[in-house]
């Protein structure tokens, strides 16, 4: 979430396809690190109590004050929360009535009823300070200290009390020290004053309403005061408000402030937000980031964290710098040790609020899919780095992919998934599973088109990238397998009952019947020359290319995929029911079926001529998609060798993409900071699309601009496989993302 700008590098090499690199010069990614942003959270799994500051030293230390004394984090790292428990490290404070914890010198420093100490310093601090009812705590310069019960305040210095004053006519709320100018800061409910132990002299700055917290900004130093509604700035030298207040912001209803490792944190009852240098934020909402939205106190960790305090619990978010290929690494990890079922690249489901024991691997209706984009994936990995384990995955991925076709008993027809048979009351739509001629098993019916384009996308990228005889001849076996049905059938995917699925058509009387506005004229009339074409490619059999032309010419399948899309949009009036279904809004799951069969359509082109119209029918598309920032979009676009395919925008995707991949509830709609636009046919909600670790997890299927997920918190965890491997991967296979330097 930290944006850190990368280099690019205008990289003029010529690449060879046989390398499988581009002939054309392109921008290239120097993957240089950059730093990723994580949590691990700790959980207050004691009703009634409530959590009130914390701290860190120079050790490492966290402690917390709550209404039932001293707490510190128990266990706890990424993906796996701890808890918060009594701290008993000192004996003695567990009988003292600690009401403030601060940090001076990188110590941690206490107050209670009676003084100010430490357990610094062989624990000599200890300034008795006479306020029984002492809440508000700062530290000066030189073992100096300023206390208040809220109203009465008094100044430590020299282990005594060297003034007493009274914050009268307003509540105090908080206090904090100007090194640079030897002062303290007040805040009240309604006024900012200033204390000046040289002087001894306590000075109203301004005066207002609704303040609840307050920080001192770095350069150039500003006195930030939130309020239930945005925040001020004063200018510290002239002790005047600059400009108005700041309401353009995730949440309004600031708690608490603070300034953190040179940068401006605001709390609120919505989540945590930090200012960027281009003056958006970062917000950190919802349990991928913190245990509970209602924050209450913000301050710097041990190296370089930050520590976010909420009415729930604490959040350690740190940072670390990583370059893609180790992040790539991680997700590699995930998938392999949690990800894969059967072969199959799966999502766990049905977890415990983000608890990752509790989930199991679940079958899904695009089981071929999301497996064909890892497998993808894994092809482009081992083009790469020929390692021996991202063959092995590829050759485990095609087994279950190859089964899809052996389970069934219709030649050519591929399940959409299968599992162990007495399982379907268990799973996903049961009324789909059939019973296979492989006994023990079951297998899942109905396949859809989206499963059909993946399955000849990976399979031609096996067959032309990976150098192992046995699986390159297997891969061609299956796309010429399912091809065949597909022509024998009329162009139609014939299922069990021998009709038809729902989404398994390419004929001409089916694709012909929708208005040439409805997206699917397009988006079939493109994918089925993809296929055919890979198919022609590898097999070299004329039925395929015969196939393919007749399509074209004598159907108008050329002009259908060829059809830009800025005419895409709702069927007209006088168009049928299913037109009319099918162009209701703009299908983010058609782009992911489009840019997946590009790979086809571009590639094995027959002819230079065709290769160049497929190459403006790509970019006419990508154009389309550009607002959303979608990191497989623009690295697919990459593949027509274009200079222009907003490389920069993918790493942001790469990069900003969490590495909590768990579905939590996340809100964004009612936030201040972005600029909704009216309802529109493309789905779009903001002007401008939000990262990736501040939305809801997406697969390429789904709508970047979605801003909400408002149930099953923590219930499941989405595969990297496909999301994130696939472009990372094809990026670097295609040369725009450059090996890791500099680390």
């Amino acid at each position: 979430m930290l944006r850190i700008r990368t280099s690019f590098i205008c990289a003029l090499l010529s690449f060879s396809l046989s390398a499988g690199q581009l002939a054309l010069a392109q921008t290239v990614h120097q993957d240089k690190p950059f730093l990723q942003d994580y949590s691990v959270k700790y959980y207050l799994n004691k009703p009634n109590v409530t959590l009130s500051g914390l701290a860190s030293d120079r050790n490492g230390t966290i402690q917390l004050l709550s209404s039932e004394g001293l707490l510190h984090p128990s266990s706890g790292q990424f993906l796996e929360p701890g808890t918060l428990v009594a701290d008993r490290s000192y004996r003695p404070m567990q009988d003292m009535r600690i009401t403030a914890i601060d940090s001076y010198d990188n110590q941690l420093v206490y107050l209670d009823n009676r003084a100010v100490l430490s357990n610094a310093w062989a624990g000599k601090l200890f300034i008795e300070h006479q306020l029984p009812q002492a809440r508000l705590l700062a530290t000066g310069n030189q073992f100096t200290f300023l206390v208040s019960d809220g109203k009465a305040i008094h100044f430590l210095k020299d282990n005594k009390i060297a003034w007493k004053g009274d914050f009268s006519g307003d509540e105090l709320l908080a206090i904090r020290f100007q090194p640079e100018a030897n002062q303290f800061w007040l805040l009240g409910k309604q006024s900012l004053h200033t204390f000046s132990p040289k002087d001894k002299k306590l000075t109203k700055v301004i005066s207002g309403s609704g303040f609840t917290s307050f920080a001192l900004s770095p350069s150039p130093q500003k006195v930030i005061i939130g309020t239930n509604d945005g925040y001020l700035e004063v200018d510290p030298a002239s002790k005047k408000q600059v400009g108005s207040i700041h309401q353009k912001l995730p949440s309004t209803d600031i708690t608490t402030v603070a300034t953190v490792n040179g940068r401006l944190w605001f709390g609120s009852s919505k989540g945590a937000f930090a200012l960027r240098t281009d003056g958006k934020f970062d917000f950190y909402n919802g349990e991928r980031w913190l245990p509970g939205n209602q924050v209450v106190q913000i301050v710097a960790g041990p190296e370089k964290s930050v520590l976010v305090l909420t009415t729930s619990g604490l959040a350690r978010i740190e940072y670390k710098s990583m370059t893609l290929a180790e992040k790539a690494a991680f997700y590699d990890k995930q998938v392999r040790s949690r990800h894969i079922r059967n072969g199959f690249n799966a999502t766990l489901s049905q977890m415990t609020k983000g608890d990752l024991a509790t989930g199991y691997l679940e079958d899904s209706d695009n089981d071929g899919l999301w497996t064909s984009m890892y497998l993808a994936g894994e092809i482009f990995r081992y083009a790469v780095t020929k390692d021996k384990d991202a063959l092995q995955n590829c050759r485990e991925s095609l087994d279950a992919m190859e089964r899809l076709y052996s389970i069934t008993p219709v030649p050519g027809f591929p399940a959409r998934s299968f599992e162990r048979a007495g399982y379907i009351a268990k799973l996903s739509d049961p009324e789909r599973w059939q019973p296979s001629p492989q006994p023990g098993w079951d297998w899942k019916s109905t396949t859809s088109s989206d499963e059909v384009i993946g399955h000849v996308f990976a399979y031609g990228a096996m067959a032309e990238l990976v150098d192992d005889t046995d699986l390159k001849r297997r891969a061609v076996t299956l796309i010429d397998t399912l091809m065949s049905h597909i022509i024998t059938h009329d162009m139609y995917l014939i299922d069990f009952d021998g009709k038809p699925t729902m989404w398994g058509k390419w004929n001409p009387t089916y694709v012909n019947a929708f208005p040439i506005n409805v997206g699917d004229r397009k988006l079939n009339s493109s994918n089925i020359i993809a296929m055919l074409q890979t198919a022609y490619h590898f097999t070299k059999k004329e039925k395929y290319k015969a196939k393919a032309y007749e399509l074209m010419n004598k159907h108008g399948y050329l002009e259908n995929l060829m059809r830009p899309m800025s005419v895409i949009g709702k069927a007209p009036d006088d168009a049928d029911e299913h037109s009319k279904h099918m162009s209701d809004g703009w299908n983010h799951s058609d782009d992911e079926m489009y840019f997946v069969g590009y790979w086809g359509l571009y590639r094995y082109a027959f002819t230079p001529e065709l290769k160049a119209k497929f190459k403006q029918a790509i970019l006419d598309h990508w154009e389309a998609e550009r607002p959303e920032k979608e990191g497989a979009w623009n690295i697919f676009t990459a593949l027509t060798g274009t200079k222009t395919f907003d490389l920069p925008e993918a790493i942001w995707y790469l990069q900003e993409h969490p590495l909590d991949l768990i579905d939590w509830e996340i809100i964004n709609s009612d936030r201040e900071d972005i600029e909704l636009v009216p309802e529109n046919f493309r789905k779009q909600t903001t002007k401008n699309v939000l990262p990736p670790d501040e939305t809801p997890i997406q697969r390429h299927n789904g709508n970047r601009f979605s801003l909400d997920r408002k149930k099953g918190n923590g219930t499941s965890e989405h595969s990297a496989g496909d999301i994130w491997l696939l472009p990372y991967w094809m990026g670097r296979y295609l040369g725009v993302i450059g090996a890791p330097v500099g680390k």
